[in-house]
């Protein structure tokens, strides 16, 4: 890296995350060998490593039957017939688990056979990416985020979710507890908690007879305190990483809420809560746990391989690159404290994290590309003004052109820094919702009643993640009031379901941009589209404008204060736009390219 590009690299540092700084680096390391093209036979060989199932694990059995490769979790898990099949183990796995010394044939090439020549699969592992100055920075920046970033549940874990979700999906616990009655409230409480763990304690026993029975055999609640607070912990940890998943998660993070009350707490006579299992805390304890995170060739082991503008002979070749480093890395670093599975546990943890924001940051930056794009500030193109006036289709502000533009930006720009930190946020939600001594009120918030609990963990990194972004952006259009701990946001479990509903928004609006050119090359499709709008570019803004005006004009709510320009009621106005896309003329366009609704469903 020559001194120019180090002080492009250490630039990008300063205004932007470490994850796009490594992706651009190993783009233009991996594209210096895009001329070395893989033959067929290599190409076959490739595809062959992999399991037929997931086609994204190493393929670790052999099926004689089938005669596919599988890798352990989806070996014929389901049928009857398939289960009576037999396996063997595939040689080249076998070498590559093995506590043999580590070479470079190795490291350059997983899988190969002695007559084939596959020389260009060679990326040499060992030559650093960054110099060494660099290196550090990014070492830094991957054990700050692995703080954050929950470990991946393991497949015996995943059995229990499966328990505890079924034990949330019958369980009543906020019907019967967030009610106005005049009985007892710690007792409802301790019985609902008690009714709760007996409901997943019988799950257990109907699952795993022998597992139920050394549990539960003449013990009782508090002997089994460890057994509860770790599947308790494995759904907490399930939901951060799949948001949209778990819709029941509200009744456990409330339930647990209400154990952490120390009344409640020497009634029940157990703890029901433990920390987080991350990957940091996960690796802290180890020897070598903290320099796997500082390697610089974590960069490459936890990359997210996009098929965008790539032909499948470079997909397959960073596929198996990325394989490389993950063995490699796996390699290197295991010890009698730190098996060779645990460390690719925690690499496969951190890859889930990259794949998080490609899902629910990218979709903002995305949107801000298209803003800068079809409009400017400065130049205003007939029928495609941005500006809004109040009492005018449902708005609440009054922006002429230029100012309606930067507030859209700057939108935009804070829902992609929160989606950055949405980990982060996460974790310090909980961190304020399980405080035993941060109690909440039970409070009637036009919405029912809603617990309302202060969270000044999350307002603390709300407010610097809004410094950065308007530090970012230069000025701030509007209110910068951040609603939390009252009646539009009681409490932190509330504010981080609403902003995972950011990329249910913009995604939509993003897939029917991109499909709208494979839509327009349909005969019968693209004369429709010229005649009722125009051509396919007056299309796109026409989308883009209605929706950078009215999912922005402060509507949704009931008065200026709950919706307006404060920072929660923009987002209140995202979702009062969605309600009304059945309305829009462009509505049939969205449904032709795909189009469910903003949650994914029908």
């Amino acid at each position: 890296m020559d001194s120019q590009d180090k002080n492009k690299l250490i630039n990008d540092i300063l205004t932007k995350d470490y994850k796009e700084v490594i992706d651009e680096n190993l783009e233009t390391k991996l594209n210096n060998n895009e001329d070395n093209a893989l033959d067929d036979v290599t190409t076959k060989m490739i595809e062959d490593y992999y399991c037929v199932e997931c086609e994204d694990q190493p393929a670790t059995l052999y099926c004689e039957q089938c005669l596919d490769n599988y890798c352990e979790v989806h070996q014929h898990r389901k049928g009857k017939l398939r289960k009576k099949h037999t396996f063997k183990k595939l040689e080249a796995t076998e070498k590559i688990q093995s506590n043999a010394p580590i070479n470079n044939n190795d490291i350059n090439l997983i899988k190969s056979e002695p007559d084939v020549n596959i020389d260009e699969l060679d990326f040499d592992l060992t030559k650093p990416i960054f110099s060494s100055s660099d290196v550090q920075k990014v070492g830094q920046w991957y054990v700050e985020r692995a703080k954050y970033i929950p470990l991946r549940l393991t497949y015996e874990e995943r059995k229990y979710l499966r328990l505890l979700e079924a034990t949330l999906n019958v369980s009543e616990y906020t019907d019967k507890i967030d009610i106005i009655v005049y009985s007892s409230r710690a007792k409802r409480i301790v019985n609902q908690i008690k009714e709760f763990c007996s409901i997943l304690s019988g799950l257990v026993l109907s699952a795993d007879y022998r597992e139920g029975q050394r549990l539960f055999e003449n013990k009782s609640f508090e002997d089994n305190e460890q057994f509860f607070q770790k599947i308790f912990e494995i759904g907490r940890r399930y939901k951060i990483t799949t948001p949209e998943k778990m819709p029941d998660y509200g009744k456990l993070i409330y339930l647990l809420q209400d154990s952490q009350i120390e009344e409640i707490k020497e009634m029940l006579g157990f703890n029901c809560c433990i920390p987080l299992k991350t990957v940091y805390n996960f690796l802290e304890t180890k020897e070598n746990g903290l320099k796997l995170l500082q390697d610089d060739i974590i960069a490459v082991a936890t990359q997210e391989i996009l098929p965008t503008n790539k032909s499948r002979k470079q997909i397959q070749k960073e596929i198996k690159i990325k394989e490389n480093a993950i063995e490699y890395l796996a390699r290197k670093y295991e010890d009698k404290d730190l098996t060779s599975d645990e460390i690719k546990r925690c690499l496969y943890s951190i890859g889930d994290n990259h794949a998080y924001l490609r899902a629910n940051r990218d979709p903002c930056t995305k949107m801000i590309e298209y803003l800068k794009k079809y409009f400017s500030p400065d130049k205003i193109e007939p029928g495609f003004s941005l500006a809004i006036q109040m009492g005018r289709n449902t708005s609440r502000l009054t922006h002429n052109h230029e100012k309606q533009y930067n507030y859209v930006l700057q939108s935009l720009t804070l829902w992609k820094e929160i989606a950055y930190e949405m980990y982060k946020l996460w974790t310090l939600a909980e961190e304020d919702l399980l405080s035993g001594n941060n109690t909440y009120r039970l409070r009637d918030t036009g919405q029912g009643l809603n617990r309302v609990q202060s969270a000044p963990r999350v307002s603390r990194t709300m407010h610097s993640i809004l410094y950065k972004a308007q530090s970012d952006i230069g000025y701030w259009v509007g209110s910068s009031v951040i609603h939390l701990g009252d009646h539009n946001v009681p409490n932190a479990f509330m504010f981080i379901d609403k902003y995972t509903q950011v990329s249910s928004i913009l995604n939509p609006i993003c897939i029917c941009i991109e499909h709208l050119d494979e839509l327009y090359n349909n005969n019968g499709i693209g004369a429709y589209i010229d005649n009722e709008f125009g051509g396919l570019e007056n299309l796109k803004k026409t989308i883009l404008a209605d929706f950078f005006k009215y999912a922005f004009n402060g509507s949704g709510a009931d008065n200026f204060f709950d919706a307006g320009s404060c920072i929660d009621g923009r987002l209140t106005s995202a979702w009062h736009w969605c309600s009304l896309i059945e309305k829009k003329s462009f509505f049939p366009i969205f449904l032709l390219t795909g189009f469910v609704g903003f949650n994914g469903k029908i």
